[in-house]
């Protein structure tokens, strides 16, 4: 009886180490979700069947490439805008996310800080602008936008180079994009 039970233990362990992982919510280098670096703008309608694809039809009907599309779940949640690149096939080149469900492979997304980048990724450069502060981490296609507010005053009014020293640990992430071009 003891082994009977031991046996299933172990086959319930292996089972549960076998099942998929969920990638619905999940960013990679290589995709968002669903959504992957050669997909064709074309597809989109597909892939996201059950939510809403929302696209510039002006800018389409008038020969133009869109600009931005917008994806949003069927009760409204805005979860990505897209930027397709301009190949003679579309794909996309930039994600940007919305949904705090939305986390790369080492549990970065929204609701993250300035320090869990730091811990995860490592800082290859910072980037000032007029408003915000964008890191970009090594070794990764992800970019972090981080608001001045979340500054020392003394830096939120300041154009000169932010250092990673002189941000706060605590200061959290506004944007979190993904570029393929």
């Amino acid at each position: 009886m003891i082994r009977t039970k031991l046996s299933i233990g172990i086959l319930g362990l292996v089972l549960l180490g076998c099942a998929e992982k969920d990638t619905t919510f999940l960013i990679s280098e290589d995709s968002v979700g669903p959504l992957t670096k050669t997909t064709p703008v074309e597809e989109l309608r597909t892939i996201f069947a059950q939510d809403s694809v929302v696209q510039d039809t002006s800018k389409i009907t008038m020969g133009s490439k869109a600009e931005k599309i917008k994806i949003y779940e069927k009760g409204g949640k805005h979860l990505l805008t897209l930027t397709p690149n301009a190949d003679s096939i579309p794909t996309i080149g930039n994600v940007r996310i919305f949904d705090t469900r939305y986390l790369s492979e080492r549990g970065i997304g929204l609701n993250s800080t300035f320090q869990d980048i730091q811990n995860n990724y490592g800082i290859k450069k910072i980037v000032t602008t007029l408003n915000s502060i964008v890191i970009f981490p090594k070794n990764s296609n992800l970019y972090f936008t981080i608001d001045k507010e979340e500054l020392p005053s003394n830096l939120r009014y300041s154009a000169t180079t932010i250092e990673a020293v002189q941000i706060p640990n605590t200061a959290k992430v506004k944007y979190l994009m993904l570029g393929w071009e």
